[in-house]
């Protein structure tokens, strides 16, 4: 018996290649560009807004001094911040072999790639609850006995990865991913780590069967997403904002519009009419169009070669030198209408769903935290947590980020809801 390492078979071998690993795009376009402010220390945040303004006008004479329509503010709040912790462990052995020594500076350097590739995980896992969590993947035909489930986002899926299987009639459960197909875009899991496979029957396409975050099926630690924000709750989205009611004040209504007819043919011209409607009804400049890749490849194919049935002539095309290739793991590319000479930047990213397409004003939405993503630091400055058990010593480093979005002005904002060719 020995003590536990993890790096074992990377040792006293010939490595001609240096550590292979799956490329990590960054997927989170919403958290890199939205802005931010990194200075909240806690307690509640008022998030004050104008709900209607003097609007008593009268041709002909006065308005009656009774019947003067008076300003009013409303005085919303985030109460508090919501969490998201990440962990990584580290074998004491490991280090041992790697260093002899043990110290901060040397154990902060152990795989370095290790440690940058986790913190651009769990950027996109927020990315992803910042832009259409909770969930963030859902079953497209129902679960298997042998543990096996066919999901809408294999991308967002990992090997040993917790997560949380919960539809609108059976309980939360805690599951962990034990093999990946992509190819047939299903993970099979297991209800215990490195254990066999479950039986998740109980789970059903029916009752919405859905993929959460640890943690993530818990309303209370649901960070506010822009889906949840900008849809009405007949929608889908949520019913108050900032803990007032959408119905009450026409400021905290995005502009939502029945995306149903959208078809891949007919896409871009639909997000155009829709640009349309937000610009009549919103009041902001809402020209930055997020939706999924399914989406953007779909719009482009139209821009390419036209609508089916147009001979290959499309009225639209892409703005000159405005296309960004993404080695982000997104694209934007401006699209410019004939005729009208509308433009809009169209951007396709990671973690966006399919069934929606925003109209988003970038003054309309602030990230607020308390220093963003931080590494845990003891008040004797380590960095990290030691444990012992009788298969040796780990260290475990872990990182959090305390914050929350807020969407303080969604009517300059729109989206499109219920897209499903």
């Amino acid at each position: 018996m020995s003590t536990t390492r993890s790096f074992q078979d990377m040792l006293n071998e010939y490595l001609p290649n240096s550590l292979l690993r799956e490329e990590l795009i960054k997927r989170d376009y919403i958290l890199s560009n939205v802005k931010k402010d990194n200075k909240w220390k806690g307690g509640k945040i008022p998030v004050p807004f104008k709900a209607s303004g003097a609007s008593s006008v009268k041709l002909g004479g006065l308005t009656a001094g009774n019947d003067i329509a008076e300003s009013k503010f409303v005085r919303g709040s985030i109460d508090e911040y919501k969490e998201v912790w990440g962990s990584m462990i580290f074998h004491h052995r490991d280090i041992l072999d790697h260093s002899g020594r043990i110290k901060e500076d040397s154990f902060i350097r152990t795989l370095p790639d290790t440690i940058e590739d986790f913190s651009e995980y769990m950027k996109t896992v927020m990315s992803v609850q910042l832009g259409t969590g909770p969930s963030f993947a859902k079953a497209m035909v129902n679960p298997t006995a042998g543990g096996v489930v066919k999901v809408d986002r294999i991308d967002r899926f990992m090997l040993d990865q917790k997560v949380i299987i919960e539809d609108d009639d059976s309980a939360p459960l805690a599951l962990y991913v034990i093999a990946i197909n992509l190819n047939a875009d299903t993970v099979t899991f297991s209800a215990t780590r490195a254990g066999g496979a479950a039986d998740l029957t109980a789970y059903t396409v029916a009752q919405n069967a859905k993929f959460f975050h640890d943690g993530g099926e818990d309303t209370s630690n649901q960070f506010t997403s822009l889906r949840s924000a900008l849809l009405p709750a007949a929608n889908g989205g949520s019913a108050t904002l900032h803990g007032k009611s959408k119905l009450l004040y026409p400021f905290l209504q995005a502009i939502a519009v029945d995306g149903s007819s959208i078809t891949a043919s007919n896409i871009v011209q639909k997000i155009f009419e829709a640009y349309v409607v937000v610009r009549v009804k919103a009041r902001g400049n809402a020209d930055t169009v997020l939706m999924s890749f399914e989406n953007l490849g779909s719009a482009m194919q139209v821009i390419e070669y036209g609508p089916t049935g147009s001979n290959g002539k499309s009225p639209f095309k892409v703005s000159e030198g405005s296309s960004k290739a993404s080695m982000y793991g997104w694209d934007e590319i401006e699209i410019l209408q004939m005729g009208s000479r509308k433009r809009l930047k169209f951007v396709g990213i990671q973690e966006w769903d399919n069934d929606t397409i925003v109209f988003l004003d970038w003054s309309a939405i602030c990230f607020r935290s308390n220093g963003f993503i931080q590494k845990r630091t003891a008040p004797d400055g380590k960095q990290y947590y030691e444990t012992r058990t009788t298969a040796g010593f780990a260290y475990i480093l872990d990182s959090f980020c305390f914050g929350e979005l807020e969407v303080k002005a969604p009517n300059r904002c729109g989206i499109i809801y219920g897209i499903a060719y």
